[in-house]
This record gives C-alpha cells, sequence and structure tokens, in this order.
C-alpha cells in the first residue's frame, strides 16, 4: 500500500494537469453517493464521509473531520484522509492526504468553472479570503486563465492577504494586497472566493457586467458570500446542480426570497463540459457556485496515482 503525503501529492497533482484531468474525468460515468455527516461528539463537530468509484477502476473515500472548537485548541479545525480502492476487488491502493487533496481539487475545479465561464480576455483576478484556499485558488486560476496578469487579494485580516500576495509575488506573480473590498471588486474581471462568511460581503451593486464570480466558500445553506440579489442578474451554474440547489448558500437564500427558481441554475460542470462552452456574451455576469461532491476527489486521486 502506497502512502502519499501532502507534498508528493502536490508535486503528482500540478494545476495545469489536473484542471485537464477534471475536464476529461467529469465526462465519464462517476459514482458518487450523497456525502455522509455524523456528529461524533454531539457539540455540532462533524465527521464527513465521501464515497466515489468507477466501475472496474478506482474507489474512493475521503473521511473529513470539522471541529470548530479546535481553534481555541489551537489546532486545525479541519483535517482529512483519502483512502483509495481496485472498485473490482477492494484491494486497498493507497492512503492519500485529503487537507492537501481537497484544497487542490476545490481550487482546481473553480479555476476549471472560471476557463468555461470567464471572458476570454479577462486580466484582473481577485482572490477574497486568506485561508488555506486562498493561494491555491489563485494559482490554479493562473493555471486556467493565461491572460490573468494582475491578481489582488482581499481579506478582513490585512497582513494576512499581504503575506499571500508577497508569497504569490515570490512565485512570480504579479500580486498585491487590496485595501478596498468595493474598490477590488469593481476592478476585477474574475472574483473568487473562499471564506467562512455567513453574511454577504459581495454587494450587488459593486459588480459590473462581464464579470465572473467563482463562490467557493459558502457551503451550507445558511452561509453567503455574495448578495443573493446578484443572481438574478448573472448566469449561473454549479460544481454540482443538486448539491448546490441543496446547500448552495447564496442559491438556497435566493430561491427562498423568490428572486430565482431551480431552473437559474443552468448547469454544472459536467453539462458545461459534456456540451462546450457556455455562451459569454461580453456583458453578462456568470457565477460558478461550488460546495465540492466526491467525484472530485476520486478524480484528482486518479491523476496522482496515475503519475506516481
Amino acid at each position: 500500500m502506497r502512502v502519499i503525503d501532502a507534498a508528493a501529492l502536490a508535486a503528482l497533482t500540478p494545476y495545469p494537469a489536473l484542471i485537464e484531468a477534471l475536464a476529461k474525468g467529469l465526462q465519464k460515468p462517476v459514482a458518487s453517493p450523497p456525502r455522509g455527516h455524523l456528529d461524533p461528539t454531539g457539540r455540532g463537530d462533524a465527521l464527513l464521509l465521501m464515497p466515489a468509484w468507477r466501475e472496474g477502476g478506482l474507489m474512493g473515500v475521503k473521511l473529513v473531520t470539522a471541529y470548530p472548537g479546535n481553534s481555541a485548541r489551537g489546532i486545525p479545525a479541519i483535517a482529512a484522509s483519502y483512502t483509495a480502492f481496485e472498485q473490482a476487488t477492494g484491494e486497498v491502493l493507497a492512503v492519500l492526504d485529503g487537507t492537501e487533496l481537497t484544497a487542490r481539487r476545490t481550487a482546481a475545479a473553480a479555476a476549471l468553472g472560471a476557463r468555461l465561464l470567464a471572458r476570454i480576455d479577462a486580466r484582473r483576478l481577485l482572490v477574497i479570503g486568506t485561508g488555506a484556499l486562498s493561494a491555491p485558488l489563485a494559482r490554479a486560476h493562473v493555471a486556467a486563465l493565461p491572460g490573468l496578469r494582475e491578481i489582488t487579494v482581499w481579506g478582513r485580516n490585512q497582513a494576512k492577504a499581504a503575506d499571500v500576495a508577497a508569497a504569490l509575488t515570490a512565485e512570480g506573480m504579479a500580486a498585491s494586497p487590496a485595501f478596498s473590498l468595493e474598490e477590488a471588486v469593481r476592478a476585477a474581471e474574475v472574483i473568487v472566493a473562499a471564506t467562512t462568511a455567513t453574511e454577504p460581503m459581495i454587494r450587488e451593486a459593486w459588480v459590473r457586467e462581464g464579470t465572473h464570480l467563482g463562490l467557493v466558500g459558502a457551503f451550507t445553506a445558511t452561509m453567503a458570500e455574495a448578495e443573493p440579489a446578484l443572481l438574478p442578474r448573472a448566469l449561473v451554474y454549479a460544481d454540482d446542480r443538486e448539491a448546490v440547489l441543496a446547500k448552495g448558500g447564496e442559491v438556497v437564500q435566493a430561491i427562498a426570497a423568490g428572486l430565482i427558481g431551480p431552473d437559474a441554475v443552468l448547469g454544472d460542470l459536467a453539462l458545461l463540459l459534456r456540451g462546450g462552452d457556455a455562451p459569454r456574451p461580453a456583458a453578462a455576469i456568470t457565477v460558478f457556485k461550488s460546495v465540492g461532491f466526491a467525484a472530485l476527489d476520486l478524480i484528482a486521486a486518479e491523476l496522482a496515482l496515475g503519475r506516481a
């Protein structure tokens, strides 16, 4: 049995290759049952079970723990591992670092959404959030959209935003911290947000025509990064349509408020990839809403094991 740690996994799944793997892998059948959700402590903590498989191929299960109180203990709130099996025989093939796997597949899926939906002449990227996904999202978007020339990073903690921008600059990207979220939103052509916000930060009035937004962070029905009132102005797509309709914060809230109906979510990654690029009028606002689903983990694991 192979063990693939975070560093090895990053080396095995460079973003250009991972984005292409998702683009091809999502066009093929994948069994992806609903995510299992348990509370092992009875205090609102979570143990998530995310299985997926291909007939005659790989089968995998990601185990994720989410313990919000860990921040007070000085330890990470999220931990994960991924076990890969041979689907036909049940043989254990490998254990992969699930935290790194999640970060990379999430960033790559959002970047693939941007490649399919953003303007082809987009040059300015805004990353909202300074957590573990901030730099991966920037790296993945640059890999997916070679025309990007400027990156700004905004966070509630300006020092953290400056640190993320400095790290990206050290990698050769033209990155800088943003001090005004409104100004940064108004200037950007591609925006990606990955935060734990429960109240919208991105105001509908700030978003100009022709902007693409990747909303990654609001993964429950009670969370929101953008005002739901933005969605009636936009062409809305999902990573997985049914999952987003069930728990994608801004979408769920916009439907509950009567601003849109479920049919406003026009499709998801698999549909976009099967049908080619979506129409991208220069004046259209496009939204890619992501909540994550197990097929993304499976495809990333397939790539890593295939290159190992």
